[in-house]
């Protein structure tokens, strides 16, 4: 085994190990291979996992594929209990890092809530960045991120418009922050919600915050090389490798449908049954549980609820039940697929530029698990090689440093994914495109809105915009020529009078 505390025994570094990826790729495996490999204790970062009794219907990984190494975070939340605010989770999780290194343990971040990753990963997270379905992020009066619970809470109660229809709320929105206002969708409820939430608890518009954070964020920018400023002072908060498990979706999603099929075999409706009881029984009481958050929009528990609301009326015969319930199993699999697409988005889309603002994109290896059958040459030997020349280089008391390899030589999958987005940086720099300006852009006269230019371009030379100008176009002669005749009719009316 590594020995992580003879290494690193001076605390110079702060190394982390953290592993991201879509669900079903193989994340979890990963984490345990390394952790016995180096001597590490695993910190899950999948908002699920966190719920106590549900190991079905949250994937988390059997006790006996752990092997002896302590998982934490993981099964510690009951169903009674709050979802747990982004600043809660950030907080214990760097409490935990904290005591895994005091044991002279390398810790190790995996799992699929990636707002979560990025939020321990980087010093700074932008208050619209999170989702806020698991409670989004604690804002102070002034404007800066609070790590305590001391703030002013979020609540209906007190903000009864934040439980309006999306119209409503976007009417407010443009009132007290028009910037943002033109920055989402009309759709977009939750991004327009947690706008408005954020100008009521700190009295400030969220596009003034939003742009306060982009100046510490540039001021906070720092180098990452050895010797030079470490990485905790600048936008990381630890010396961190990551590693990106990813898979072509080709072979990707029949592995997502057979593992649903198996999560079937193994109990994954019991398990969301009793999650259905619980809330017949809080129904019961009286006590109505929210559930827009926590594990009550868990994949697999909403997808079977039309089964067991067919259940509760006793009206249809087992055929029928049988049909609503290959149906919610069929949406459970879509809805698997449509999350690995999201993870994939967020890695993109926040991560990927968040670490390349930081210049730390070479610390970003993406690893291919498309052939399972080739884990161990494809994930396993080059992780470890991987790992191993990342504690090495950083140890300031070891002089046969090793190369850590290009991340783009690991793969061809990794050379086209990770070229593709350098490319995608490169252009934004030359440009000056800053994805935070994107505005959206409605057309009166189909009544759709498009996000950035780039979608108005495209709709504006559509054949379907086209065709609604010229039925306007048809029905505004119309509507003048029966203005005209009316107009006629009234002065040959007036003309018989005065005769």
């Amino acid at each position: 085994m590594f020995n992580f505390l003879r290494l690193f025994r001076s605390r110079a570094m702060e190394p982390l190990i953290t592993i991201v990826g879509a669900t079903g790729t193989g994340k979890s495996k990963l984490a345990v291979d390394l952790a016995t490999r180096f001597d590490g204790e695993i910190v899950n970062v999948d908002a699920m996992q966190m719920y106590r009794g549900l190991p079905i219907i949250t994937n988390q990984i059997p006790v006996e594929e752990r092997k002896g190494i302590p998982h934490h975070l993981i099964n510690c939340v009951g169903l009674e209990e709050e979802p747990w605010r982004i600043s809660t989770f950030k907080r214990e999780s760097l409490r935990l890092i904290k005591e895994i290194r005091s044991r002279g343990k390398l810790p190790i971040l995996v799992g699929g809530t990636h707002y979560y990753t990025q939020a321990i990963l980087f010093n700074d997270v932008l208050v619209d960045d999170c989702p806020d379905d698991e409670g989004g992020q604690n804002i102070s009066r002034n404007g800066e991120s609070e790590n305590s619970d001391s703030v002013i809470p979020t609540s209906e109660e007190n903000w009864p418009i934040l439980n309006a229809p999306v119209d409503v709320m976007l009417e407010k929105l443009k009132e007290v922050d028009p910037i943002m206002a033109q920055r989402w969708h009309p759709k977009e409820t939750r991004k327009i919600r947690r706008s408005l939430e954020i100008y009521f608890q700190t009295g400030k518009p969220a596009s003034e915050i939003y742009a306060q954070q982009k100046l510490q964020k540039q001021a906070m920018l720092g180098g990452d090389s050895v010797g030079g400023p470490p990485a905790h002072n600048g936008l990381m908060r630890y010396q961190t490798l990551l590693f990106w498990v990813h898979g072509e979706k080709e072979r990707l999603y029949p592995r997502l449908d057979g593992r649903v099929d198996s999560m079937v075999e193994q109990g994954l409706i019991a398990e969301a049954r009793t999650m259905w009881d619980y809330l017949v029984e809080k129904e019961s009481q009286g006590i109505t549980v929210d559930m827009t958050r926590g594990v009550w929009v868990s994949i697999g528990f909403k997808e079977l609820e039309p089964y067991f609301s067919a259940l509760r009326t006793a009206k249809l015969d087992e055929n029928e039940l049988e049909a609503i319930k290959k149906s919610c199993i069929e949406a459970i699999k879509t809805s698997t697929r449509q999350y690995s697409v999201q993870q994939i988005k967020w890695i993109r889309n926040k991560l990927w530029p968040g670490l390349a603002d930081a210049k730390m994109t070479h610390r970003l290896y993406l690893l291919d698990t498309s052939n399972v059958d080739e884990w161990k040459t494809c994930v396993t030997e080059p992780s470890e090689r991987i790992v191993h020349a990342f504690l090495n280089n950083n140890n300031n008391n070891n002089n046969n440093n090793e190369p850590c390899p290009d991340p783009k030589q690991l793969s061809e999958l990794a050379r086209q994914t990770l070229s593709e987005k350098e490319e995608e940086h490169q252009k934004r720099l030359m440009t000056g495109d800053d994805s935070n300006s994107v505005k959206c852009i409605t057309c009166e006269v189909c009544r759709k809105t498009m996000i950035g230019s780039e979608q108005w371009d495209i709709h504006i030379h559509s054949y379907s915009h086209r065709r609604t100008l010229k039925a306007a176009a048809k029905r505004t002669r119309n509507q003048q020529y029966l203005r005209n005749r009316k107009l006629e009719d009234s002065l040959d009316a007036s003309g018989d009078t005065a005769l």
